[in-house]
């Protein structure tokens, strides 16, 4: 089940930039987004009532749910939508997929769980990985005052991604399932979205035709409900840092689909950028040998 919840992730994720590029234009990006997780919350709200299985929540779960909804559906899509137009969207992929360092640091501080060894080791190739990947767009790009405020925006997004791995981690440890905390969590997060356009002056255009009524239902459905669903029960069934590693995957997928759609055309580093975020890949999921020690007292219990 995991294995299928993990791919569904990257697939769903790793295709989702076409629509986020096709939807670019007459719209504002906040207003694109608010449209996004409004229709989204809608949607996973009809199928949860529908079903009986909305969960009851209380004071503490919806304030953490609003605050989950600003990390995740909100302030980190901000940031990196905004970055893209300052830096490579390979660098913003490569400071993104640090989320899986991001995760085992903060699962240690905020839930005093060990670090593992090849959770570290696995998510450093993965960034090295990736670096290969994009080296070709990356240093072609000259250090500018725009630059360094599009690291810096990505960095914030990638933290407020962490952020709301953390806060759904909590609720799925207080019982509640991610596809009750992502209605509140989608539905507080288009709130804050329309309390940015309408503090900012920002217009509430739509365009009406195929192009972008497509591109919002394919980002609102499988982008968001189907894919924040699998994506935040992976990090409660696996551990945010093991499940952050779908991050590091996403730009691989993508790059995949770009020679069928933009004629990309694979290079010696950045095949070895791909073998090297595969071997990161078997490393993150490989499991903890057993001491013979621990073994031999396990089996005299």
């Amino acid at each position: 089940m995991n294995i299928s919840l993990y791919l569904m992730t990257v697939l769903i994720w790793g295709t989702t930039w076409i629509a986020l590029k096709l939807q670019l234009g007459v719209v504002a990006i906040p207003a694109s987004i608010a449209y996004r997780f409004g229709l989204a919350a809608a949607v996973l709200f009809a199928i949860l009532l529908l079903s009986r299985r909305l969960q009851k929540m209380h004071g503490r779960a919806h304030l953490v749910c609003a605050a989950q909804g600003l990390c995740l559906f909100c302030i980190n899509f901000m940031c990196f939508y905004t970055a893209s137009q300052w830096i490579p969207s390979g660098l913003v992929s490569v400071i993104f997929s640090t989320a899986t360092l991001w995760n085992a640091l903060n699962a240690r501080v905020f839930f005093k769980q060990k670090i593992a060894s090849n959770v570290l080791l696995g998510g450093a190739l993965g960034l090295s990985g990736l670096a290969l990947l994009f080296w070709p767009e990356l240093s072609g790009h000259e250090a500018s005052r725009e630059t360094l405020l599009g690291i810096g925006l990505a960095v914030i997004g990638t933290l407020c991604f962490s952020a709301g791995n953390m806060l759904s981690s909590l609720q799925q440890k207080a019982g509640l399932r991610p596809m009750t905390t992502n209605a509140w969590g989608m539905f507080y997060g288009a709130l804050f979205l329309v309390a940015i356009c309408v503090v900012s002056g920002t217009p509430f255009a739509f365009e009406w035709n195929t192009r972008y009524i497509g591109t919002l239902l394919y980002l609102a459905i499988p982008g968001s409900v189907i894919g924040f669903t699998a994506y935040l029960t992976l990090v409660g069934r696996m551990g945010p840092e093991r499940a952050a590693y779908c991050t590091v995957l996403f730009p691989v997928v993508a790059l995949n689909i770009s020679v069928f759609v933009e004629g990309y055309q694979w290079t010696a580093p950045a095949l070895c950028g791909l073998v090297l975020v595969m071997l990161g890949n078997i490393l993150v999921f490989r499991k903890p040998r057993v001491a013979p020690a621990l073994q031999a007292a396990g089996g005299q219990q």
